[in-house]
C-alpha cells in the first residue's frame, strides 16, 4: 500500500505549487492624473478592461489586478509611484500618463528597473524616436497613442476636406501650447497645412498659466485668418470660455485634448459651442465591434462616458493580456516586450499594432486606415457630433451666428 501512495503524494506534492503559481495575479500598475480632465479616465478604464478579462477565466487562469496611484500631474510623484509599483507592489507591467513630460520622465525608468510601461496619451514624437535612438536601453517603453506629427496629419487632411474644399478656406494662424507635445505638433502643421491649401500667417505659442487670452485673440483677429489651427491638451476651457464670450468670429479647429472630453459642454456652460476637435474615439462611432460596447459598459459602470484616454488605457489593458498569454504566461520584461512588439489586436480604437524597432517612431502605434483612424468632432448643442471622416460622419459642421466662414 506505502508503495503504491508515495508516487501518489509525489506527484500531488509537485501539482500543489504549480496550482498555486497559476493562480497569482498578473498586476498591472497605473499610474495616471486622477483629477484631470483628460486623465481621469485612464484608472477606471483599465479597471474595467480588468473586470472583463477576469470574467472570461483571467489569463489562463490568472487573475488581473489593478494597482492604481494618482500622479497629481507631477513627474516626480509619478517617478516615485513608478518605483513603488515595481519595487514594493510587484507589478508586471504599467500603464502610465497622458503628459509627455511625464512620460519622458518615466521612460528611463522603465530600462532601470526592467517593466514594461505603456503610456495610453502622451504623444510626443520624442518618445518614439528615444526608443529608435537607443533601442537597448528603451526597448521596454511602448507609446499606446498615435504620435502629435499622426494627431497633425490627420488635422491637415480634414481641414483640406471640410475648411478648403468644402468653406473655401485658405489661410490660418496656428495656436498652440508651450508643451513638450506640441513641438512636433506645430512642426507638422507648418508642414502640412500649405499642402492642404491653408497658409499659415502667424504661429502662436502661450503659456500653460495663460488665464487671459483677450491679447491673444486680438492679435489673430488682427491678421483676419480664415481659421485658427489648435494644439491644445492642459488648457482648453478657458480658452473657449474667452472665445465665446468675445465672440471671436474664426472657428478654432484642431487638437484639443479637454474638448473631447464629455463634460467639457458642462465644464464651458456650452461655450463649447462650433468648437472642431481631433479625437481617436467616440462614444457612438464604432472604429472596431468592440467601440461602442466599451464606451457603454463604460457609462453603465461610472456614470458617464469616457474621455479618449479612457479608450486607450482600456485596449492597453487587454492587449498586455494578450501579450502575456502568447508569451505562455511569461512577464519577464525582455519576454513580454518582444510579445507586445508582435501585437495584432483589435481594440476599441481598431487594429493595434506597434511600429517595429528598425522604424524612426519605434513602437509607436500604426495609424491609418485599417488600424487606429481619427475622426474630427464637433460641439453642437451639448452633442459631440463626427463630422469627418464622410464614412463615420454622423452629422455635418455648424457654426455660431457670430462665426464668419466662407461658402
Amino acid at each position: 500500500m506505502t508503495s503504491l501512495k508515495l508516487p501518489a503524494l509525489l506527484t500531488l506534492a509537485f501539482l500543489l505549487p504549480v496550482a498555486g503559481r497559476a493562480a497569482e495575479p498578473i498586476k498591472i500598475g497605473v499610474i495616471s492624473e486622477a483629477q484631470a480632465v483628460a486623465g481621469a479616465s485612464i484608472a477606471p478604464a483599465a479597471q474595467l478592461a480588468a473586470e472583463e478579462i477576469n470574467a472570461k477565466g483571467g489569463i489562463d487562469g490568472r487573475p488581473v489586478e489593478i494597482v492604481a496611484y494618482d500622479d497629481h500631474s507631477s513627474a516626480s510623484d509619478a517617478v516615485r509611484a513608478f518605483q513603488r509599483a515595481v519595487n514594493e507592489d510587484h507589478v508586471q507591467a504599467v500603464v502610465a500618463s497622458y503628459v509627455t513630460e511625464i512620460a519622458l520622465a518615466l521612460q528611463p525608468w522603465a530600462d532601470r528597473l526592467k517593466t514594461v510601461t505603456i503610456t495610453p496619451g502622451a504623444a510626443s514624437d520624442l518618445i518614439p524616436e528615444a526608443i529608435a535612438k537607443d533601442y537597448a536601453h528603451n526597448r521596454y517603453y511602448f507609446q499606446g497613442f498615435p504620435t502629435s506629427s499622426a494627431v497633425a496629419h490627420m488635422v491637415c487632411d480634414s481641414a483640406k476636406d471640410l475648411l478648403v474644399k468644402h468653406l473655401g478656406m485658405q489661410t490660418a494662424v496656428i495656436m498652440s501650447e508651450d508643451a513638450a507635445w506640441t513641438l512636433p505638433l506645430d512642426a507638422t502643421y507648418e508642414s502640412c497645412l500649405p499642402p492642404a491649401g491653408l497658409k499659415p500667417l502667424d504661429h502662436i505659442r502661450f503659456s500653460k498659466d495663460t488665464t487671459d487670452f483677450t491679447p491673444i485673440f486680438n492679435r489673430i483677429e488682427a491678421l483676419k485668418p480664415d481659421v485658427i489651427i489648435t494644439g491644445v491638451s492642459h488648457v482648453g476651457v478657458q480658452p473657449t470660455v474667452q472665445w465665446k464670450n468675445q465672440q471671436v468670429p474664426l472657428p478654432m479647429y484642431g487638437r484639443s485634448s479637454q474638448a473631447i472630453n464629455p463634460v467639457f459642454w458642462k465644464d464651458t456652460d456650452g461655450g463649447a459651442q462650433g468648437v472642431i476637435m481631433q479625437a481617436f474615439a467616440a462614444p457612438d462611432v464604432a472604429l472596431s465591434p468592440k467601440t461602442i460596447p466599451f464606451a457603454e459598459a463604460y457609462r453603465r459602470k461610472y456614470g458617464a462616458f469616457p474621455a479618449e484616454t479612457g479608450y486607450t488605457a482600456y485596449d492597453a489593458i487587454h492587449y498586455i493580456a494578450d501579450a502575456v498569454h502568447r508569451a505562455a504566461g511569461a512577464t519577464d520584461a525582455d519576454t513580454l516586450a518582444a510579445a507586445l512588439e508582435k501585437t495584432d489586436y483589435e481594440g476599441a480604437l481598431g487594429r493595434i499594432q506597434f511600429l517595429p524597432p528598425g522604424d524612426p517612431h519605434a513602437h509607436a502605434l500604426r495609424v491609418g486606415p485599417g488600424f487606429v483612424q481619427g475622426v474630427m468632432m464637433q460641439w453642437q448643442d451639448g452633442k459631440q457630433v463626427t463630422v469627418w471622416p464622410a464614412s463615420l460622419a454622423n452629422g455635418e459642421m455648424r457654426f455660431p451666428s457670430y462665426i464668419v466662414t466662407k461658402r
